[in-house]
């Protein structure tokens, strides 16, 4: 499963920005996950989709700002971020689990795509 990131960019604060992840031709069989890191502090949990799309898990402080979704005819995943914060600036990445339904924990997830850096000004 190839993965490829792309949508990121500077945004003020309260801005929104929508993260794309083209994936393989397999990727409708796996979970997908977005991740991101800050400098200088470690790689952190975002959000997931399972295969399907019916089930999504996200990390505490993007609840109710981020969404996640996908479209399995066009093997991709976004990642919808509304009411952004200077904490969210970071070097977004999406993944592919083997799992249909994939954790929060990165070693869960096998193949990762190349990041797309997120910048959000106060």
């Amino acid at each position: 499963v190839q993965l490829q990131a792309s949508g990121g960019g500077l945004v003020q604060a309260g801005g929104s920005l929508r993260l794309t992840c083209e994936a393989g031709r397999t990727s409708s069989n796996n979970g997908l996950g977005w991740f991101r890191q800050a400098p200088g502090k470690e790689r952190e949990f975002v959000a997931a989709i399972s295969w399907n799309g019916r089930y999504t898990n996200y990390q505490d402080s993007v609840k109710g700002r981020f969404t996640v979704s996908r479209d399995n005819v066009k093997n991709t995943m976004y990642l919808q971020m509304s009411s952004l914060k200077p904490e969210d600036t970071a070097v977004y990445y999406c993944a592919a689990s083997l799992k249909a339904v994939a954790g929060t924990g990165a070693d869960g997830y096998r193949y990762w795509g190349q990041g797309t850096q997120v910048t959000v000004s106060s």
